[in-house]
């Protein structure tokens, strides 16, 4: 590991922005390695990228990439996927609802594993959300045969070289660990804490999920079906 780039997907979250960034400041200092702070905005409505761009002015680790419209979380994260400089990826949303507190702890099994996705085992979200989603879960893993108990959760260490040959569509970013694993990526799912959220609204009803779920899931499975697996025995290209 020789540079994490946070990825944080922002929409609606000035109440947050400064808190967040001064809790990955904080585990950064712990974990050690060099590191970026890239924040995407998906055209925020409120003053998000002005606290944004306040922070970037005064220190030079936060960089930021400001949607012209709203595009959609898939998208932000692909978009830090591909502007990120770290050989290694770290996402989180910028609700604090997940801790970077965790990141040490996690971060312990990355580079046995290409992955390493957080489980919110003790969710502080509403019943009907968190209904909602062990169902969710639960049919996901059925239909593409994932063992995943959290796929939602943003908190996520992820090897760039393998991420960033994912191609992305709206709503893939539910798929992550499926996707990496085509990439030839080995995963593992570790247990994080979870808060409930202070400011802001969530951005997402089950109703909403549900009906995109239905079309990513035929789509993934169709993508492990017809994934390309090519093993060279032998070659004379000069790479």
């Amino acid at each position: 590991m020789e540079k994490i780039s946070y990825v944080l997907p922002v929409f609606d979250e000035e109440e947050n922005i400064i808190h967040l960034y001064e809790e990955v400041k904080k585990v950064s200092a712990k974990i050690g390695a060099e590191y970026e702070i890239l924040f995407i905005d998906d055209c925020s409505r409120d003053n998000s990228l002005q606290v944004i761009k306040d922070l970037a002015e005064k220190d030079s680790v936060v960089k930021y990439v400001a949607f012209e419209k709203n595009a959609g979380q898939s998208a932000a994260l692909y978009s830090g996927f591909q502007n990120a400089s770290g050989d290694v990826i770290i996402t989180m949303d910028a609700d604090l609802q997940v801790d970077p507190a965790d990141l040490p702890d996690m971060l312990k099994h990355y580079g046995e594993f290409d992955m390493v996705n957080g489980w919110r085992h003790d969710r502080k979200d509403t019943f009907a959300k968190r209904i909602g989603s062990k169902i969710g879960n639960s049919i996901r893993n059925s239909v593409i045969k994932e063992d995943i108990h959290d796929t939602g959760c943003s908190l996520k260490i992820m090897r760039a070289v393998m991420l960033k040959r994912i191609k992305m569509f709206k709503g893939l970013h539910r798929f992550l660990p499926a996707l990496m694993r085509l990439e030839g990526a080995k995963v593992k799912e570790v247990k994080v804490s979870h808060r409930p959220r202070i400011h802001g609204v969530s951005k997402y009803t089950n109703l909403k999920r549900a009906k995109e779920a239905i079309y990513d899931l035929i789509c993934v499975r169709w993508m492990q079906k017809r994934h390309l697996n090519i093993q060279i025995r032998e070659t004379n290209v000069d790479r």
